[in-house]
């Protein structure tokens, strides 16, 4: 082989598996770092990791919340009206967390099946509704419009 060849083929190996190796890097990062919703039934069903990141929301249920007077944890409901997942939050809420409200929890599940949150979003205003939380309570109420299915 001559070796301006020879040395040419060292230059787009070396640049081949320079790129391999970003993409695969890349992609292990990427995949580490993904945080994926599931709403409260999907939670419930156990189809959500147990101890990895996730994001769950849903409506904080009426009369759930409940807030220790020596600390900032507080303990409420999430539901999306088909099941209900118990969330734990140490930290200072949003102002418009409330009760019947709608919000977005990121943090872990715990084998208990309560939700240990790192951070909890509420709406901002009556008109505006998380995407997957609004998604998740329209699939809840077309399962239970559905025939066949007995109403709770």
């Amino acid at each position: 082989m001559h070796p301006v060849r020879k040395q040419r083929l060292i230059i787009v190996l070396f640049i081949v598996f320079g790129a391999a190796i970003a993409v695969a890097l890349a992609t292990f990062a990427l995949r580490e770092n993904i945080n994926l919703f599931y709403p409260p039934a999907d939670i419930a069903a156990g189809k959500a990791p147990v101890g990895k990141s996730i994001r769950a929301g849903g409506m904080v249920l009426e009369g759930s919340i409940k807030r220790d007077t020596q600390s900032l944890r507080v303990d409420f409901i999430v539901t999306d009206y088909e099941a209900q997942v118990p969330v734990v939050y140490t930290g200072i809420l949003p102002d418009l967390f409330d009760e019947g409200q709608g919000v977005v929890a990121s943090g872990m599940l715990d084998e208990n099946g309560v939700f240990q949150a790192t951070e909890v979003l509420a709406k901002h205003d009556e008109n505006y509704m998380p995407p997957e939380v609004q998604s998740a309570l329209d699939s809840a109420a077309e399962s239970k419009a559905k025939p066949g299915k007995a109403a709770y």
